[in-house]
């Protein structure tokens, strides 16, 4: 064998051991946030947030934060990104716009992460979310609702309004969205093959269906999702879409003040 084959050999048995190195540890790349400790209380939340269990369909528990709306007002049902935890956002919808209009939060923490039981996948999110959203009906009922989502949480609100139709919900409010996971994949590891992964997250087939008001806010400058894959899924979901200048995290709460008006119930 020359040196040539040898050296083409032993490229081709280390491309197929990173291949397959993907393939085993691909969810622990895009769930990055699961496992570890519940994080300590944060002053930042209102004492009249509290700390709940949701039990899902299939058995698991998962943590979630809990604010009750006041009459007449609507609930925000947020679901964090990947690498995130729920009181990032419940402390921005129980403050600011969303508080002083009255809204409810209902903000989980998705199987696999901290105080959830389980392991995180895309069916298994997706079925988190509609537990949320049966929760707070639950709790709240009647009170129209607003699903947000940030990152991979857009996604998981994407499918979730796409299973529960528009009645009683708002609209849908999505931050630093992309169109799929196989998009995602093919932009950040352009030499690996997408057809491995199994969690393809394919909001682009299915927001069509999404029959109520959709708002996205990407950033322009936006390292993780370029803001290219969240104007693709604007456009597939006939969205309202607004570019703004910052990263993946930095625009995140920048047009509340609107969204809030934009999505107020009516009286």
């Amino acid at each position: 064998m020359t040196i040539a084959a040898v050296l083409l050999v032993g490229l081709l048995a280390l491309y197929g051991a990173v291949v397959a190195a993907f393939w085993w540890f691909q969810r622990a790349l895009l769930y990055p946030g699961q496992g570890g400790p519940v994080p300590a209380t944060t002053a930042r939340l209102p004492p009249e947030v509290e700390t709940i269990t949701i039990t899902t369909p299939d058995g698991e528990r998962l943590r979630a934060l809990w604010l009750p709306p006041a009459p007449g007002a609507g609930m925000v049902v947020s679901v964090h990104g990947n690498a995130s935890l729920p009181e990032w956002h419940a402390e921005r919808f129980a403050a600011g716009p969303w508080r002083a209009h009255g809204w409810g939060v209902m903000a989980p923490a998705y199987r696999g992460y901290p105080g959830s039981t389980g392991r995180p996948s895309e069916a298994g999110l997706i079925a988190d979310g509609l537990a949320a959203v049966a929760e707070a009906r639950r709790r709240a009922p009647g009170t129209p609702l607003l699903l947000h989502g940030h990152s991979l949480g857009a996604a998981v609100a994407v499918a979730v309004a796409a299973r529960i139709g528009a009645a009683g919900v708002l609209g849908l409010y999505l931050e630093a969205p992309f169109d799929s996971m196989t998009a995602m994949a093919r932009h950040h590891f352009r030499f690996l093959p997408a057809g491995l992964l199994a969690d393809t997250w394919r909001s682009d087939r299915v927001i069509g269906t999404v029959a109520v008001p959709i708002l996205i806010v990407h950033g322009e400058s936006d390292p993780v999702i370029p803001e290219k894959y969240g104007a693709r899924l604007a456009r597939i979901g006939r969205a309202d879409f607004v570019a703004l200048p910052g990263d993946h995290v930095s625009i995140l709460g920048a047009r509340d003040a609107e969204a809030e008006i934009r999505f107020r119930p009516a009286p």
